[in-house]
């Protein structure tokens, strides 16, 4: 009897292992209720070592069925029958208690009996944290700072994010977008986008999960340690994007800013009629006013008849956008008398003079030649700047390093809007909220993070698992390459410390 007991446990597919266990009657059923309410191996468990921010594969199979992790060494591990690789590891090595990542459950093993016990319950939620509403509605109302298991600090959203080998450029954006509290919200629970619907054999969507999990994992106020890897996150960007925007290689975050909005916007259904949770918070239009102009070589006379026909006249288009790009002036390359290289500094209102409807700019393509001039419409409820600091030629490429000098709070952006906009846009007012800032060399350099933490008021540094307070005057002195802004709305308070 005790013979086809131990087979009937020891089935290889694991679903028929959990009905076997729980189909057990008699005597057998409350052996296995009483095991499973007192497991004496609770107490091997080392929660120091568990790590799920990695990809939930078999460390020998390398396969994603039916995954275990050891609680005890924290390697993950298919299977719980008779000749899989967790059963093999738990006689092996004497590691008892592991978990099944997909459904939650915790097991036994070699006994393979399902424990029940409401102490492993932060285990699970590090794994999978979950948020309700009210506890939603009120992350931007206090800056209460928590424990983690492995007794360091930290604020939930100001968290480091590991540096697998050059994936800065990635951490910063999706730094500064889990601090956009519309989209955080969004993200947070996972109600919102459970029900979208794609495609067969679109993995599109697999953005949309990825960015979830690392929303609720940024924002979990039980964290086992104070920061996180984004691993899977970057995994899912590697695929989606076909390998444009990698781990392994140091990539612009204005470019990777642009593909991940738009990815994210058409992962959740969105279309150019359709919004989704991307463009109701960023999106915001223009008009573009676009003249055509003539050779540059031909004669004076030729000009000026070109310039009288119908192609040559200026022409009035709308259009959509999710961050606006301010150019910068040429930098000069004079020295001081101490032959010094002087930093130039602009203010932040004379690049915005792009978009007054007035300042023309050329853009030149392999035929044609053209002047075109901005001018806004409607303004979204949180803008971002993208300084363009970097051009490319066919040999090399080339940064500006001219500062950009800016305040931190109450940027009116109203004379940059056309006249029917002023008197229809209420709001105009803005407050910087995340500054991502670009050090060194173009190709090489390094990425940085300022936040603000909404609780607080205070401003927080990051630079890969690195987290600092900073003043915000320290801000303005960087090399700003992308900002978010925050439009104030009836009834806010601006809460920004020293700004």
């Amino acid at each position: 009897m005790v013979s086809l007991k131990r087979e009937n446990i020891e089935l290889e597919d694991d679903d028929e292992e959990e009905e076997g266990v729980v189909a057990k009657v008699g005597r057998g059923r409350a052996s296995e209720d009483r095991r499973s309410r007192h497991c004496p191996y609770l107490d091997t468990i080392n929660r120091s070592v568990l790590d799920f921010d990695f990809e939930k594969l078999c460390s020998i199979s390398l396969s994603h069925i039916n995954v275990y992790a050891c609680l005890i060494c924290g390697k993950y591990f298919q299977g719980r029958g008779l000749k899989s690789h967790a059963y093999t590891h738990s006689v092996q090595f004497t590691h008892h208690v592991f978990l099944n990542l997909h459904t939650l459950k915790f097991y036994c093993l070699p006994d393979n009996y399902e424990i029940i016990d409401s102490s492993l319950e932060d285990i699970t939620y590090v794994l999978k944290p979950t948020f309700t509403r009210p506890h939603i509605s009120g992350l931007d109302k206090q800056g209460k700072l928590y424990r983690a298991y492995d007794g360091t600090t930290y604020l939930p959203g100001i968290v480091g994010l590991n540096n697998i080998k050059a994936n800065d450029y990635a951490n910063v954006v999706l730094q500064a977008l889990s601090n956009v509290p519309p989209l955080r919200n969004y993200f947070l629970e996972e109600e919102n986008y459970r029900g979208i619907r794609r495609p067969p054999g679109d993995i599109m969507f697999l953005l949309v999960q990825r960015f979830g999990e690392l929303m609720r994992k940024l924002w979990n106020p039980r964290n086992f340690k104070a920061h996180v890897s984004p691993h899977e996150m970057l995994q899912a960007v590697v695929l989606c994007s076909k390998k444009t925007f990698q781990i392994t290689k140091q990539g612009d975050a204005v470019d990777f800013l642009s593909w991940f909005l738009n990815a994210l916007h058409n992962a959740l259904g969105g279309t150019k009629k359709k919004p989704s949770s991307i463009t109701n918070v960023f999106q915001g239009s223009m008009r573009i006013f676009s003249k055509k102009l003539p050779h540059p070589d031909l004669p004076p006379e030729e000009k000026e008849a070109l310039l009288l026909k119908e192609e040559y006249q200026e022409e009035m288009s709308e259009s959509t956008f999710l961050y606006l790009t301010l150019d910068l002036p040429t930098a000069p390359l004079y020295k001081d008398e101490k032959e010094q290289l002087i930093i130039p500094q602009v203010p932040l209102f004379n690049i915005l003079g792009k978009f007054n409807g007035s300042t023309e700019k050329e853009y030149k393509t392999y035929k044609e030649n053209f002047l075109k001039r901005f001018q806004l419409t409607k303004l979204p409820p949180y803008l971002i700047f993208c300084i363009k600091r970097f051009t490319k030629n066919n040999f090399f490429v080339e940064k500006n390093p001219t500062i950009v000098n800016f305040p931190i709070t109450n940027v009116d952006l109203r004379e940059y809007l056309t006249e029917e906009s002023q008197a229809t846009e209420k709001h105009t007012t803005y407050d910087l909220v995340a500054n991502v800032v670009h050090d060194g060399k173009p190709t090489e350099g390094a990425y940085r993070i300022h936040v603000l933490h909404h609780g607080t008021g205070k401003w927080y540094e990051m630079q890969d698992l690195q987290v600092t307070d900073i003043l915000p005057q320290m801000i303005t002195l960087s090399e700003a390459y992308i900002q978010i802004w925050k439009r104030r709305e009836d009834g806010d308070t601006t809460n920004h410390t020293g700004a």
